[in-house]
């Protein structure tokens, strides 16, 4: 997006319309008429089951305690418990900031132990809120306290070049070495927050955009949206250190990838939110078009499911994935387990 030293609200409304999807890169194109790389084999797609339907604008997901889904509902301040089993919703926390001009607000829940963290985003004073942009831990039902004041961070600590709305918006939420890790696929970069309310950069990209996040050890990986229009290219899951040394690309071909996760032994899978013509950043991807993806080993993907509407969230709970879905779903793919992804070392 195009620096700006003020805060436009028709043009944050129209570029973060529908939940804010964290595409909000600079709006350098990609050549329309770049060959595409095809790097996606197919399988016969399994057929996806509804779980949950009636939540307002799902987004973020985790498992919990006991095995049970998260999922967080930024438009009515919540966190949700789902029962992997029966779909059945009960409410695990509420309360939390709500979103300005209908984005942003609770997007992300991850658990320490039984300690569940939340993080929120697009609420502060930059977009016309009274909230802090951060990480928040939940201490009840009905109560939280805030950890970690990223969107101070991100404005004492902007990006070069600066954006257009100074406090980022924060995607994912990933534990990761006793800490925390959080995407802002705005500013382009991957913070470090502890829980004691520390916040560093571990690692900053270019027009990437980057999304979902999964841990496995030492190595993080994570997914990247790409830039505008989205080719599939530029989807791609990339994998560093600790340090924020990025030492390969993963996998690449799949279309606005928005997370990623690990299933099974070392298999990896990925969510795209599939084909955009938005008119502008920020806009999710043309319903129905979203695809649940597998890693294989040479660096492709398997689309194992497809016709997705807008997911935004992956879990996978044994051989089960779990995908949440900006209209405020959750659907199920069954017998997901394929090749490992990767070799032993």
């Amino acid at each position: 997006m195009h620096p700006s030293s003020t805060f436009d609200r028709n043009v944050v409304l129209a570029a973060l319309l529908v939940g804010m999807l964290a595409a909000c890169g600079e709006t350098t194109r990609p050549a329309r008429d770049a060959a595409a790389a095809t790097t996606l084999s197919q399988v016969v797609p399994a057929a996806p089951t509804r779980l949950v339907t009636g939540l307002q604008g799902a987004f973020g997901s985790a498992v919990g305690p006991g095995g049970a889904l998260y999922v967080t509902e930024p438009a009515a301040g919540r966190i949700l418990r789902i029962d992997p089993r029966t779909g059945a919703v009960t409410t695990f926390a509420s309360g939390f900031p709500t979103p300005i001009l209908s984005i942003g607000g609770v997007t992300d829940v991850a658990f320490r132990g039984s300690t569940a963290y939340a993080l929120v985003t697009l609420v502060g004073a930059d977009v016309g809120g009274h909230d802090a942009v951060g990480l928040y831990r939940v201490d009840g039902p009905t109560s939280h306290t805030l950890v970690a004041d990223i969107g101070a961070f991100s404005l004492a600590h902007p990006p070069v070049p600066r954006f257009f709305i100074p406090s980022g918006v924060q995607y994912a939420l990933e534990p990761f070495r006793g800490e925390f890790l959080v995407t802002d696929g705005h500013h382009n970069r991957v913070l470090r927050v502890t829980r004691s309310g520390d916040v560093s950069e571990l690692v900053t990209f270019g027009n990437i955009v980057p999304t979902g996040l999964a841990v496995r050890g030492d190595s993080v990986f994570m997914a990247e949206a790409g830039p505008i229009p989205h080719l599939p290219e530029t989807g791609r899951i990339v994998e560093f250190d600790g340090r924020g040394r990025v030492t390969r690309t993963v996998a690449s071909g799949a279309r606005l990838l928005v997370d990623v996760e690990f299933g099974r032994g070392r298999t990896l899978f990925a969510l795209s939110q599939g084909v955009w013509t938005g008119p502008a950043e920020g806009f999710p991807a043309t319903p129905g078009t979203g695809s649940l993806v597998r890693v294989n080993d040479d660096g492709t993907f398997t689309t194992l499911a497809s016709g997705l509407d807008r997911p935004t969230s992956l879990e996978v709970i044994g051989n089960t994935a779990y995908v949440v879905t900006l209209g405020g779903e959750v659907w199920t793919v069954d017998d997901v387990a394929g090749p490992p992804f990767g070799r032993a070392p």
